[in-house]
């Protein structure tokens, strides 16, 4: 799957290791949020998903550092979370920190996102 140019320039910044979990992430999480937006943001690390320009159509977004991926999840903090994977102590926001590529193709992280894609419909209306 090809990334735009915008998020390979922000990938290309951090080790193959953290490159190719990134990758496998990204791939989980556009399939599962159907025509979502993917914006770069280089400052901060992240790559952002979701349905709008603004921090409120935000659904979730990649966190990379120099040597890991963190899936983070707006309102995470209200998202049912059957398995436990959603780690943080904020009132808001909550991360899965994912190690490999098998825990980007988890099928209970595909299914976190897609509750997070129904929770964003919800608050969207």
């Amino acid at each position: 799957m090809s990334a735009p140019a915008e998020v390979e320039r922000l990938l290309a910044h951090y080790a193959p290791s953290v490159t190719d979990v990134a990758e496998a992430v990204r791939e989980t999480v556009l399939a599962a949020l159907q025509g979502c937006q993917e914006q770069a943001d280089d400052a901060a690390g992240v790559v952002g998903y979701g349905y709008g320009p603004g921090y409120k159509d935000l659904v979730c977004t990649l966190i990379l550092s120099k040597k890991a991926v963190k899936l983070g999840f707006y309102r995470g903090a209200e998202l049912a979370d059957p398995d436990g994977l959603l780690e943080g102590q904020g009132k808001v926001h909550r991360y899965v920190a994912v190690a490999d590529r098998g825990g980007a193709e988890d099928p209970r992280l595909a299914e976190l996102l897609r509750n997070a894609a129904a929770a964003y419909r919800m608050r969207a209306g």
